[in-house]
């Protein structure tokens, strides 16, 4: 199974869905966002990539093309699982 998958069904375990329940709303997802082969769980290149990522490089990647900002603006929560701006990142922000 692709590390991404695993991680997502783990997510969404810890959220109180059956294994069953999490497998298929995992593959779904997957599959819609292009990580994940149509009709599959076998990983495309993206998915790959993806996988390959740990959980921090994956949320900091995901609001860095939100923003358009460069990654190393962004500092990660574990907590949370999402990046956010680093201080110095806003105010050289708001300098420019």
């Amino acid at each position: 199974m692709p590390p991404i998958l695993d991680r997502l069904i783990s997510q969404l375990k810890d959220k109180g869905k059956s294994p069953k329940a999490a497998r298929a709303i995992a593959v779904a997802a997957l599959q819609k966002s292009g990580n994940l082969k149509k009709g599959s769980d076998k990983a495309t290149a993206k998915g790959k990539r993806r996988g390959a990522m740990t959980p921090g490089q994956r949320a900091i990647d995901r609001e860095s093309k939100r923003s358009g900002r460069k990654i190393t603006d962004y500092k990660y929560n574990v907590t949370t699982n999402r990046a956010t701006l680093k201080k110095t990142a806003t105010k050289r922000r708001k300098k420019a």
